[in-house]
Order: C-alpha cells, then sequence, then structure tokens
C-alpha cells in the first residue's frame, strides 16, 4: 500500500476474530494499523495486537531495508496515540527489538501503561500534550488531544511535510485491507458502534483540525484515506451532530410466531410501493450494530415487537438502550402494540426512551391483539402514507406532536406481535 514516499505502511491483518471489542461482528475480519515515517529521525505511529507482533516486526525490519537503511538501524520513536490493547499490545515486543527508541504518548496513556503492563518506559517515556511537536528532521510532527474519541488518552498527530493526519481511531472501519469492501456502510457501524456516544468530543476535534491542510487521513482501521477528504469530514460532521444522514425508513423488529414477520412484510411492501427507502433488520438474527447504525442514518424508525413478560421483548429492550447509550436524538416516536391478552410494550418502550433527549411522540397509538386484523392492515397502510409524506420534510403534520421546536423528522416507533 503506497501512503508517501516517506511514510510507509506496517500494518497486519487479523481474519482470526469473529468480534471486535466482544460484541461486534467482523466477517471480513479486521487491521490494525500500524505505520513508518522515514526521516533523519525514524518514527513509527502505533503497534499492533500483541499475537502479531513478530509480523509487525518483519514489516518494520523490510521497510527499514527497503529504505536502503543499515542492518542495525533502529527507530528513534514509537508514537502511542491509542492504549487499547490492539494498538498498544506490541509496545514491550518493540522495546526489546528496539531499545534505543524513545517512547511518545500522553500522559493518560502513560498512566495506562502501567495498569496494562505492571510497568513504565523508565526515562524511555517522553509525555506530549496538545500542541506540543516533534521535529524529525524535515518535517515536524503535531499532536493534537482528541479526548474521548473514544478513549481519555487518545492524541492525534498530523505531519506537515506530507500533509497527513494520523487519526487514531477516527475515520476507520471494520474489515482488513485485503478483503474489498465499501468504506461507508463499515466506517457508519464502526462509528455509530463504537464512537457515537462521544459526537460532542468528535465535534470538538474537528474544529481543531478544521485549518489543516490534510491530504491523506492514516487511521488504525481500514484503508488510507486520500480521495475526497472533504467527504469522509462531512460524514463524521453529520454523525456527531446526530442528524439523520438521509431521509429513509429503517425498520427493526423481532418475531415470535411469524405474526410481526407478516406486518413488517407489509409495512415494507406498503412503503416500497410509495417510493420510500427502507431497510428491514431482524433484531434476533441479523448484525444488531448494523440495524443500529441504520437507525441513526435514516430519520424514521419503525420497530415492530411484542409485550413479553410484562415489558418489552428483549431484543428490542437491548435495541432501544444501545440507542440511548449512543446519544439517539431529536427523533419523533410512534408507538403500534400488541400484547394477546395484556399489552403493555408501548409503556415500556416510552419508559426506556426516557433516556433520549427532544424525543417528540405521535398522537395516535395503534393496538394489535395477537395476530394482524384487517384493521391492522389498514393501520398499516396508513402509517405508510404518514412515513411517505414525512420523508419529504415534513414541518408539522397535526398527528405530530413535537416536545421541542426542532425540525421534524419524524420517526415511527410501530411495535407489533
Amino acid at each position: 500500500m503506497f501512503i508517501t514516499n516517506t511514510i510507509k505502511y506496517i500494518g497486519v491483518n487479523d481474519h482470526h476474530i469473529d468480534l471486535f471489542e466482544g460484541q461486534y461482528p467482523v466477517p471480513n475480519g479486521m487491521a490494525y494499523n500500524s505505520y513508518l515515517i522515514l526521516d533523519e529521525k525514524i518514527a513509527v505511529m502505533d503497534s499492533v495486537e500483541a499475537c502479531f507482533a513478530d509480523e509487525w516486526i518483519a514489516n518494520i525490519r523490510r521497510e527499514l531495508s527497503e529504505a536502503g537503511r543499515s542492518a542495525d538501524c533502529q527507530p528513534d520513536y514509537l508514537i502511542v496515540q491509542h492504549m487499547e490493547p490492539d494498538h498498544s499490545g506490541s509496545i514491550f515486543r518493540f522495546l526489546e527489538e528496539f531499545p534505543r527508541a524513545k517512547v511518545i504518548a500522553s500522559a493518560r496513556a502513560m498512566a495506562m501503561v502501567r495498569n496494562f503492563f505492571g510497568c513504565d518506559f523508565g526515562a524511555q517515556g517522553v509525555i506530549v500534550k496538545e500542541g506540543d511537536t516533534l521535529s524529525l528532521g524535515n518535517r515536524t510532527l503535531t499532536f493534537y488531544g482528541a479526548t474521548m474519541i473514544h478513549w481519555p488518552e487518545v492524541i492525534m498527530t498530523y505531519d506537515d511535510q506530507d500533509k497527513v493526519l494520523f487519526s487514531a481511531d477516527a475515520f476507520g472501519k471494520f474489515g482488513t485491507l485485503d478483503v474489498e469492501d465499501e468504506w461507508l456502510p463499515e466506517a457508519r457501524r464502526y462509528y455509530i458502534g463504537i464512537v457515537g456516544k462521544f459526537g460532542v468530543s468528535v465535534q470538538t476535534l474537528l474544529k481543531k483540525i478544521s485549518g489543516l491542510e490534510i491530504r491523506t487521513i492514516c487511521s488504525l482501521h481500514g484503508p488510507v484515506l486520500k480521495d475526497n477528504i472533504g467527504y469522509y469530514m462531512d460524514k463524521y460532521n453529520v454523525w456527531s451532530s446526530y442528524e439523520p444522514e438521509e431521509e429513509g425508513v429503517t425498520i427493526a423488529y423481532t418475531s415470535m410466531y411469524g405474526n410481526t414477520k407478516l406486518a413488517v412484510e407489509e409495512l415494507e411492501n406498503e412503503l416500497l410501493e410509495r417510493g420510500v427507502k427502507v431497510v428491514v433488520h431482524d433484531l434476533a438474527r441479523d448484525d444488531m450494530f448494523a440495524a443500529i447504525a441504520d437507525a441513526f442514518r435514516f430519520d424514521r424508525l419503525i420497530l415492530a415487537t411484542t409485550t413479553y413478560n410484562g415489558g418489552v421483548f428483549p431484543f428490542m429492550r437491548t435495541f432501544i438502550e444501545h440507542l440511548t447509550d449512543r446519544g439517539f436524538f431529536g427523533r419523533t416516536v410512534g408507538f403500534i402494540e400488541n400484547g394477546s391478552w395484556s399489552p403493555v410494550a408501548a409503556r415500556g418502550m416510552r419508559a426506556l426512551l426516557e433516556k433520549a433527549k427532544n424525543i417528540g411522540y405521535t398522537e395516535s397509538e395503534v393496538r394489535i391483539l395477537s395476530s394482524v386484523s384487517d384493521e391492522n392492515l389498514r393501520g398499516i397502510r396508513d402509517m405508510a402514507e404518514v412515513c411517505m409524506y414525512n420523508s419529504r420534510g415534513c414541518m408539522s403534520m397535526p398527528w405530530c406532536k413535537r416536545v421541542s421546536s426542532l425540525r421534524c423528522k419524524c420517526m415511527w416507533m410501530i411495535i407489533i406481535s
């Protein structure tokens, strides 16, 4: 992978991992990125997960050799931008191989080193803070604090010669680099799942780096980004401001005996006939984090589930908790609930959504008892009609009771058995 004549890729691909951070499915594996900067002094940007240490060291040795450096050449610096184990796991293996190198990190990262490894860097450790610089000869590296993107110790690094932003976990995505896939879907799922709660921190960072000339973004996961940097910046601005990315409907559902699935299929068909963009997720079988990403992506959300044990069906409860944990904001919610003898899902959903801010609720609610009736089908058609008009950006409608003065981008939550 070519970055620049003096910046080399030395990362690794992990095809063995099935769940990233123990919860996010990664069918295409994960890349742990690291970079070598060749100048009068040599810097390595972050390490990799511990089980790939030998491969990573070999990559460093290979690039040094191909650059014509002597056999005893050693990097002068290891810059630790982020202390998660998939990026810090090989630090001490690096120091065994290159004992003269200095380790550059934030004060919080230095404290975490002892937590993770039971020791510190001693005189080899160099603490940097916001605005500090490091000269490598022809270029100067400038460090930017990136607190809570998505850990408190994170720093990012800007190379003023090649105009490269080393962005730590920001602008990353799921998947290895030897598998071809589109950046946006897996980058969205990555951002909403991992960084999504920290939108205010991302907005702060975007303002910090807005004046930089950035030609390339080198993140710790996913591909090196070169073309149309403004596109990636815009996506992060939209995601971190919690605004809908585009108009459309996400349907997330659970189905115990097939009635909910039937209702969802009816609603999906009604929406498609009206030209509304729609995606459907079965929360019990599909990747829930893909559903979460789409819930933030589109301006309307339809949830279909049932009353269960006097409350909300477990997968749906978990889904809503994931939404509120990630800052679900500024939408309108409507309820259709079902229960064979005592439907209470709407009440439970409303209670779960109390954690979300600026949520409005529709005036009407639909209640289904057991199976979907003709009356329910008429209600579904009415709901599809409402969704169609809202996809065009209504300002207000008589059925929409807002709790704030935000522009109406209604999200219907439909709970059906």
